[in-house]
């Protein structure tokens, strides 16, 4: 029986809003009063097994996301397209197509992904060396096992990129690949002089989805800081995709023609490309604990060149601070108070504005100190300066993703 649990994020499709996980059920859900519609199933509407929590957004509505299916030609990754309009008000996810089919590099042994990259033309798909075991995984409930532990770490393998060209479905024949990386989130993506530019946030490691059993988080102290050391932190990285390569194309040249990033791109014998990325951060960053859950000014920038992002430092099991990085200079504000642990960063634009950063940042903050009030955060997003909170005298469990409705 699959999961029913949402609570990844909130997502959008035609308008409405739903709460999402990456298994085929959404729930819809009312933005006023956060009351539950109706369940929806992705498997009635499309041949999928689940939907990532994460969709891209066009201007006019459209939204494009990926998921799974297995079946008898094998496992494939599928870049989802739903139309931007209903046809009338009971409409969910009708009309959505299957834009482009990717066949893994094992069919038995398809990779993990949690999001995708996409810039004005293209949908970006990085196949990483987290595996999905097939067969463990459609037999563990009869061998008395947990779903997890048919996924593993291979780092014997590379990173893949994959390209799509969103408007036709076509893959690009060119083949990226870099050394094995994990990596849950994109930052942004954009077109520039014949490439991709590509950021993201990766580890060298990919076993932290182990470091998430619930006897581990059970931890405490000291405990609970030694898994925390053990694992692999998660840093912004920039890759450079070039397009256009072919035969002509020279071997052993670094073909990245872009003067503001240092990531380089490598034409082998073979004819595939060697990408090697540039870190988006200065040395004194890592004391922060690296950096998840990037945020940007998505309806300006998405897709297009861009100078800040924003997220979570985690010198803790979860974020316990907030980050704005400047990639241009790689300079960097924080915001952190003791015994806080803020959620993903959201960016609000101020309307119309000329700055790419004018707007707030709302984060909510909660406290495992008894008799703390949780609190919804505001920062000035270009300052970094607290603007004020709103506190809820509950206690809230601590978030993962999420949006702003007005």
């Amino acid at each position: 029986e699959p999961s029913d649990n949402a609570s990844v994020n909130y997502v959008v499709y035609k308008g409405d809003y739903y709460v999402s996980n990456e298994n085929i059920f959404m729930y819809k859900v009312d933005p006023e009063t956060l009351e539950t519609k109706e369940k929806v199933d992705w498997s009635k509407f499309i041949a999928v097994n689940g939907a990532t929590a994460h969709p891209h957004y066009e201007s006019d509505g459209t939204t494009y996301n990926m998921g799974n299916s297995y079946g008898k030609n094998g496992s494939r990754y599928n870049i989802l397209q739903v139309p931007p309009q209903k046809s009338n008000c009971t409409d969910t996810l009708e009309g959505v197509k299957v834009l482009c089919s990717i066949a893994p590099m094992n069919q038995m042994k398809p990779s993990y992904y949690h999001s995708f990259g996409m810039s004005e033309n293209y949908i970006i798909f990085i196949e990483q060396p987290i595996k999905l075991n097939l067969l463990q995984i459609v037999t563990s409930k009869l061998r008395g096992k947990a779903i997890f532990d048919g996924i593993s770490w291979e780092p014997q393998f590379n990173t893949y990129f994959h390209v799509v060209n969103k408007h036709t479905g076509e893959v690009l024949p060119g083949q990226w690949y870099s050394k094995p990386f994990a990596s849950f989130h994109q930052i942004n993506a954009f077109e520039d002089h014949g490439c991709v530019v590509l950021d993201l946030c990766c580890q060298d490691d990919g076993t932290t989805l182990a470091t998430y059993k619930l006897q581990n988080l059970r931890r405490s102290g000291e405990a609970l800081d030694q898994i925390y050391d053990s694992i692999s932190r998660a840093f912004p990285r920039r890759f450079v995709l070039p397009l256009h390569v072919n035969s002509d194309t020279p071997v052993g040249k670094d073909l990245n023609p872009l003067p503001y990033t240092l990531a380089r791109a490598v034409k082998d014998a073979d004819g595939k490309v060697w990408c090697t990325h540039e870190n988006l951060y200065s040395d004194d960053f890592e004391k922060f604990g690296g950096l998840e859950f990037p945020q940007i000014n998505y309806s300006r920038c998405n897709g297009r060149k861009y100078r800040y992002f924003y997220g979570c430092g985690f010198r803790h099991l979860v974020g316990d601070s907030l980050v704005k990085v400047d990639i241009e200079t790689k300079n960097f504000k924080v915001w952190q108070e003791d015994g806080c642990y803020p959620s993903e960063p959201v960016f609000v634009p101020v309307p119309n504005a000329m700055a790419e950063d004018s707007g707030v940042i709302l984060s909510v903050v909660v406290s495992p100190t008894e008799n703390q009030s949780a609190f919804l955060l505001v920062l000035d997003a270009e300052t970094f300066r607290e603007l004020g909170r709103a506190e809820v005298a509950v206690q809230m469990p601590y978030g993962f993703h999420g949006i702003f409705t007005s």
